[in-house]
Protein backbone atom coordinates (compact mmCIF):
# COMPACT_ATOMS: atom_id res chain seq x y z
CA UNK A 1 0.00 0.00 0.00
CA UNK A 2 2.64 2.69 0.65
CA UNK A 3 4.80 1.78 -2.05
CA UNK A 4 1.55 2.09 -4.14
CA UNK A 5 1.22 5.25 -2.19
CA UNK A 6 5.34 6.49 -2.80
CA UNK A 7 4.68 5.66 -7.11
CA UNK A 8 1.50 7.95 -6.65
CA UNK A 9 3.27 10.65 -5.04
CA UNK A 10 6.20 10.59 -7.02
CA UNK A 11 4.48 10.85 -10.07
CA UNK A 12 2.29 13.97 -8.53
CA UNK A 13 5.61 15.51 -7.86
CA UNK A 14 6.68 15.15 -11.68
CA UNK A 15 3.50 16.84 -12.50
CA UNK A 16 3.87 20.10 -10.13
CA UNK A 17 6.76 20.50 -11.94
CA UNK A 18 9.82 19.21 -10.35
CA UNK A 19 10.70 17.76 -13.48
CA UNK A 20 9.99 20.83 -15.52
CA UNK A 21 13.15 22.56 -12.99
CA UNK A 22 15.32 20.36 -13.96
CA UNK A 23 14.94 20.65 -17.82
CA UNK A 24 15.45 24.16 -16.85
CA UNK A 25 18.54 24.01 -15.10
CA UNK A 26 19.92 21.28 -17.84
CA UNK A 27 19.27 24.06 -20.56
CA UNK A 28 20.60 26.63 -18.85
CA UNK A 29 17.58 28.47 -19.60
CA UNK A 30 14.21 28.80 -17.49
CA UNK A 31 12.00 30.17 -20.45
CA UNK A 32 12.55 26.78 -22.66
CA UNK A 33 11.41 24.68 -20.26
CA UNK A 34 7.92 23.10 -20.80
CA UNK A 35 4.59 24.97 -18.67
CA UNK A 36 4.38 22.74 -15.52
CA UNK A 37 1.26 21.51 -13.50
CA UNK A 38 2.72 24.53 -11.04
CA UNK A 39 2.48 27.01 -14.12
CA UNK A 40 -1.11 26.02 -15.49
CA UNK A 41 -3.27 26.05 -12.54
CA UNK A 42 -3.63 28.65 -9.49
CA UNK A 43 -1.65 28.54 -6.01
CA UNK A 44 -4.63 27.48 -4.01
CA UNK A 45 -5.51 24.59 -6.81
CA UNK A 46 -1.80 23.31 -5.54
CA UNK A 47 -2.25 24.08 -1.75
CA UNK A 48 -5.60 21.87 -1.84
CA UNK A 49 -4.62 19.06 -3.88
CA UNK A 50 -1.03 18.87 -2.14
CA UNK A 51 -2.92 19.09 1.13
CA UNK A 52 -5.15 15.85 0.20
CA UNK A 53 -2.40 13.51 -0.83
CA UNK A 54 -1.02 14.46 3.01
CA UNK A 55 -4.52 12.78 4.18
CA UNK A 56 -4.08 9.73 2.33
CA UNK A 57 -4.38 6.33 4.69
CA UNK A 58 -6.72 8.66 7.07
CA UNK A 59 -9.80 5.98 7.83
CA UNK A 60 -13.10 6.33 6.76
CA UNK A 61 -15.56 7.49 9.29
CA UNK A 62 -19.46 8.05 8.76
CA UNK A 63 -19.95 11.24 10.12
CA UNK A 64 -16.28 11.45 11.26
CA UNK A 65 -15.07 14.83 10.88
CA UNK A 66 -11.18 14.80 12.88
CA UNK A 67 -8.29 13.37 10.86
CA UNK A 68 -7.57 11.65 14.40
CA UNK A 69 -10.96 9.63 14.65
CA UNK A 70 -11.31 9.71 10.74
CA UNK A 71 -13.32 11.20 8.09
CA UNK A 72 -16.12 11.04 5.46
CA UNK A 73 -16.25 11.97 2.31
CA UNK A 74 -17.47 15.36 2.87
CA UNK A 75 -15.58 15.80 5.69
CA UNK A 76 -12.40 14.95 4.14
CA UNK A 77 -13.57 17.54 1.44
CA UNK A 78 -14.44 20.52 4.19
CA UNK A 79 -11.05 19.80 5.68
CA UNK A 80 -8.79 19.57 2.62
CA UNK A 81 -10.51 23.47 1.64
CA UNK A 82 -10.48 25.18 4.86
CA UNK A 83 -6.81 23.94 5.64
CA UNK A 84 -5.29 24.72 2.15
CA UNK A 85 -7.09 27.54 1.20
CA UNK A 86 -9.40 29.00 4.39
CA UNK A 87 -12.01 28.17 2.54
CA UNK A 88 -15.13 26.88 4.36
CA UNK A 89 -17.31 24.16 2.61
CA UNK A 90 -21.13 23.07 3.80
CA UNK A 91 -20.89 19.76 5.72
CA UNK A 92 -22.68 17.34 3.22
CA UNK A 93 -21.91 16.36 -0.56
CA UNK A 94 -25.52 17.54 -1.59
CA UNK A 95 -24.77 21.21 0.43
CA UNK A 96 -21.23 21.25 -1.78
CA UNK A 97 -23.07 20.40 -4.97
CA UNK A 98 -24.49 23.61 -4.70
CA UNK A 99 -21.12 25.57 -4.70
CA UNK A 100 -19.39 27.09 -7.47
CA UNK A 101 -19.93 26.80 -11.52
CA UNK A 102 -21.10 23.30 -12.69
CA UNK A 103 -18.50 21.94 -15.19
CA UNK A 104 -18.80 18.54 -17.32
CA UNK A 105 -16.59 15.19 -16.90
CA UNK A 106 -14.79 16.93 -19.68
CA UNK A 107 -14.11 20.07 -18.13
CA UNK A 108 -12.73 18.67 -15.12
CA UNK A 109 -9.59 20.33 -14.08
CA UNK A 110 -7.47 19.70 -10.82
CA UNK A 111 -8.81 20.94 -7.61
CA UNK A 112 -12.89 20.32 -9.16
CA UNK A 113 -15.24 19.07 -6.34
CA UNK A 114 -16.77 15.46 -8.56
CA UNK A 115 -19.75 14.06 -7.28
CA UNK A 116 -21.51 10.56 -7.79
CA UNK A 117 -24.35 8.88 -6.80
CA UNK A 118 -23.11 6.17 -4.16
CA UNK A 119 -26.66 5.63 -2.20
CA UNK A 120 -29.12 5.74 -4.64
CA UNK A 121 -29.47 9.75 -4.60
CA UNK A 122 -27.92 11.99 -6.70
CA UNK A 123 -24.75 13.97 -4.75
CA UNK A 124 -23.94 11.42 -1.93
CA UNK A 125 -20.68 10.72 -2.60
CA UNK A 126 -17.78 13.76 -3.49
CA UNK A 127 -13.92 13.34 -3.93
CA UNK A 128 -11.39 16.11 -5.03
CA UNK A 129 -10.31 15.84 -8.69
CA UNK A 130 -6.42 15.52 -9.36
CA UNK A 131 -6.27 15.02 -12.99
CA UNK A 132 -5.78 12.09 -15.45
CA UNK A 133 -8.81 10.44 -14.54
CA UNK A 134 -7.98 10.45 -10.60
CA UNK A 135 -9.77 11.68 -8.07
CA UNK A 136 -8.83 11.53 -4.22
CA UNK A 137 -11.52 10.56 -1.51
CA UNK A 138 -12.64 9.07 1.40
CA UNK A 139 -14.63 5.75 0.47
CA UNK A 140 -16.33 3.80 2.68
CA UNK A 141 -16.21 2.44 6.01
CA UNK A 142 -13.45 -0.35 6.77
CA UNK A 143 -11.36 1.78 3.84
CA UNK A 144 -8.52 5.20 3.96
CA UNK A 145 -8.93 8.20 2.08
CA UNK A 146 -7.08 7.10 -1.21
CA UNK A 147 -6.86 8.10 -4.73
CA UNK A 148 -8.69 6.10 -7.53
CA UNK A 149 -9.37 5.76 -11.41
CA UNK A 150 -12.45 7.54 -12.41
CA UNK A 151 -12.23 5.32 -15.56
CA UNK A 152 -13.46 2.67 -13.17
CA UNK A 153 -16.90 1.06 -14.33
CA UNK A 154 -18.59 1.23 -10.40
CA UNK A 155 -17.18 5.60 -10.75
CA UNK A 156 -18.14 5.77 -14.08
CA UNK A 157 -21.66 4.85 -14.12
CA UNK A 158 -22.64 6.95 -10.63
CA UNK A 159 -20.84 10.17 -11.88
CA UNK A 160 -23.35 13.20 -11.55
CA UNK A 161 -21.11 16.20 -12.50
CA UNK A 162 -18.25 18.05 -11.29
CA UNK A 163 -18.15 22.12 -9.62
CA UNK A 164 -15.21 24.40 -9.67
CA UNK A 165 -15.49 26.36 -6.60
CA UNK A 166 -11.18 27.52 -7.20
CA UNK A 167 -11.75 30.52 -9.54
CA UNK A 168 -9.33 30.05 -12.84
CA UNK A 169 -6.88 33.06 -12.99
Amino acid sequence: MHQKIASFLTATCLALGCLSAAHASETGSIQEAPMSFVERYTNATQDVILEGLKLVGVRYKMGGNSIENGLDCSSFVQTVFKESIGAYLPRTAREQSLLGEQIDLSQLKPGDLVFFNTMRRAFSHVGIYLGDNHFLHAPRAGAEVRVESMNNSYWMTRFNGGRRIIEAR
